[in-house]
């Protein structure tokens, strides 16, 4: 499979799983024409135009040609320095040749980047009954943080390596987070989990949560306690990392009473608590996994590909037959 062809079904997945729907999307993509189409001359040479087609800051092809046939991936959730030497390495036996480095969390210009993707969080809110106005103005405050934030990262830090080295390389981060995002709440609507103990016991008959249960890393309940009726649940897992900490009083009284999450803060798990929130954290590297393994059905229905799983990433694929 060509990179470029890999690139764009990882995005057309993305799209297809975005919680916000196609014609929200469509809008969003049109947007970004426009505002091409009113920039100076001498700024469009800086406009990134995969923007055209990808509503994901996060995802992109940080090095390599778009042209190079990939057979086999390293894939790992965070591909840093360390992972990248590993690929070399293995390199070095034609056996086991890699043609390209895929990270989950973004590096490079998608990390700086990371930002933009956060607006996802905003319509979410206001799709589980958070007023519009109230969840872009927090979110907006968490945006500028996280953007400041970014701004003295070194994130060109790994990608640098995998050029030096000759390895193209990849990172696809919210369209793996929409898929498991969807996934768990068509989930939790089939099964209807009544308690909380329930729906940890329903989370762990997923390959990627059982198998991270017995390396010491279970979906946990931290607020509430497992007797608890779940009520209404809200997945909490896509829109670039963690929202606005002033939300959780908006969400108990948009009528969510438990919130599924990869992780929270100390001082969000808090604010969630004083809304008498149930919270369960899923599991970072779990839920990160089953996003890609999740992905990467999609992608292989259009062709097989090798995977070596490194940094936290076990394939386990759910195509049959």
């Amino acid at each position: 499979m060509k990179l470029e062809a890999l690139y764009r079904k990882a995005v057309e997945t993305g799209i297809a799983n975005d919680m916000r729907g196609g014609e929200e999307i469509r809008r969003l993509l049109e947007e970004e024409k426009e505002r091409f189409d009113k920039l100076p001359e001498d700024e469009k040479d800086d406009f990134d135009r995969d923007r055209f087609f990808n509503p994901f800051a996060d995802t992109r092809i940080l090095n390599g040609s778009q042209d190079i046939e990939v057979k086999k991936a390293i894939v790992g959730i965070d591909m840093e320095v360390g992972e990248i030497l590993l690929a070399y390495v293995l390199n070095r036996d034609e056996g086991k040749k890699i043609n390209l480095v895929i990270g989950h969390h973004p590096e490079g210009y998608a990390l700086a980047r990371l930002h933009d993707v956060m607006r996802l969080q905003s319509d979410l809110l206001a799709a589980c009954g958070v007023p519009v106005s109230v969840a872009e103005q927090l979110m907006e405050k968490r945006i500028g943080e996280i953007e400041r934030r970014m701004l003295p990262v070194n994130h060109e830090r790994a990608v640098d390596a995998a050029r030096a080295l000759g390895l193209p390389m990849m990172c696809i981060h919210t369209p793996a987070d929409n898929c498991v995002t969807n996934f768990l709440t068509k989930l939790f609507q089939e099964k209807s989990p009544r308690t909380l103990g329930d729906l940890v016991k329903l989370l762990k008959e997923v390959p990627e949560y059982r198998n991270s249960s017995r390396r010491n890393a279970p979906p946990k309940v931290v607020s509430g306690s497992e007797s608890n009726k779940c009520g209404r649940i809200f997945v909490d897992m896509t829109g670039g990392t963690e929202g606005s900490k002033d939300i959780f009083e908006r969400y108990a009284a948009a009528g969510v009473s438990t919130l599924v999450g990869m992780h929270f803060s100390e001082e969000a798990l808090e604010k969630a608590k004083k809304a008498s929130l149930n919270v369960i954290i899923a599991g970072h590297v779990s839920s990160d996994t089953l996003g890609l393994n999740l992905l990467f059905d999609e992608i292989e229905k259009e062709e097989p590909l090798e995977f070596v799983g490194v940094s936290g990433f076990e394939r386990i694929g759910r195509i049959s037959g």
